[in-house]
């Protein structure tokens, strides 16, 4: 008898499949990647950025924001949720960094209900700036008050030979060599005023009358950029010296090239004693200034403002002649 016929056929072993199982990021591996972005996160954050390096590094952080993703993807194929939170709250922390810049303020209250002062400012290169295009922009944006950084003695004369004057004929200018001189040109009368003179560059520093306004003060700004530990130090030194707002007290205005932007510590303390600025006020923060073309594009240039002062519009004018763009702003002042 054929017991073949009758047997059980032996079970068909397949080859176990490997589909059941996802391939997953080493944690050890998704935390070192993250570690980079967490330190940049805690340096910015706790306002570390005091010298030389770190001055020159912060100033990156809306790149670092933007590749904060990175290590957040790389988290997530871990499939473990403690490195997926720590890149969660990383990425938090950037954006809250950045989008203050990026949303507009509310309205001061009470709403200022004084007259419209249209600040223009702009750092020279060196006096290379083309005059005939800064007296132009002048004209045509119908600025009330030019704030310039840079300025040299042969800058200035080409200001006055392009007709500067005609449109702004008040002045307080400390025309220098090289990147030390700065200047203020304004529509309405100017009284110089002393301000810190240990600096160089210059800080040209200037009372302004303006009709239907209270008193008024005006700074041209330009500290040198922290390009070692010993400029470092001094630009510190020179953003600490700035006049502080006085809510109570006189309106101030600071603008300039301040070679710091939101992420510094330095610039924030001064933002901290009752300045606005003005981009930012108006969802313009993040609007770069330096260098007018290329990258990576930084926002150095500002105009600060009394947070009595109501932002009505910013914007950004290309200067030929200039790595910098001009920067202009829209500022309702209170009524006197």
């Amino acid at each position: 008898m054929d017991r073949s016929a009758n047997a059980t056929p032996p079970t068909e072993r397949r080859p176990k499949s490997g589909g059941g199982r996802r391939w997953r990021l080493p944690g050890a591996l998704a935390w070192l990647l993250l570690l980079p972005w967490a330190l940049w996160a805690l340096v910015r954050g706790l306002g570390l950025d005091g010298g030389y390096p770190l001055a020159m590094v912060v100033a990156l952080t809306p790149y670092a924001a933007a590749t904060a993703v990175l290590p957040l993807a790389a988290a997530l194929l871990t499939r473990c949720w403690q490195p997926v939170a720590a890149a969660v709250a990383v990425a938090v922390a950037f954006a809250a960094f950045l989008l203050p810049r990026a949303l507009t303020d509310a309205p001061p209250a009470p709403a200022p209900d004084g007259p419209t002062l249209r600040v223009l400012t702009l750092n020279m290169a060196l006096g290379r700036a083309d005059a005939r295009t800064v007296v132009e922009l002048v004209r045509t944006t119908g600025a009330d008050l030019l704030s310039v950084q840079e300025l040299t003695p042969d800058a200035a004369r080409a200001l006055a030979e392009a007709g500067l004057d005609e449109p702004l004929p008040h002045a307080v200018v400390d025309a220098l060599p090289g990147a030390s001189g700065g200047g203020l040109y304004s529509r309405y009368p100017l009284t110089a005023l002393p301000g810190p003179t240990r600096y160089e560059p210059a800080m040209p520093w200037a009372g302004v009358e303006i009709p239907g306004a209270p008193a008024v003060e005006v700074v041209s700004v330009h500290p040198f950029p922290p390009l070692g530990a010993a400029p470092a130090r001094e630009w510190t030194a020179y953003l600490e010296d700035l006049p502080r707002a006085e809510p109570a007290g006189t309106v101030r205005i600071l603008a300039g090239d301040f070679n710091a932007t939101h992420d510094h510590s330095a610039f924030r303390d001064l933002l901290a004693s009752g300045y606005t600025d003005a981009a930012a006020a108006v969802g313009n923060g993040l609007t770069t200034t330096w260098p007018a073309r290329g990258s990576p594009g930084l926002v150095l240039d500002h105009v600060l403002v009394d947070t009595r002062v109501r932002t009505a519009r910013t914007g950004v004018h290309p200067v030929p002649g200039s790595d910098h763009l001009a920067v202009l702003a829209d500022l309702v002042l209170p009524g006197d």
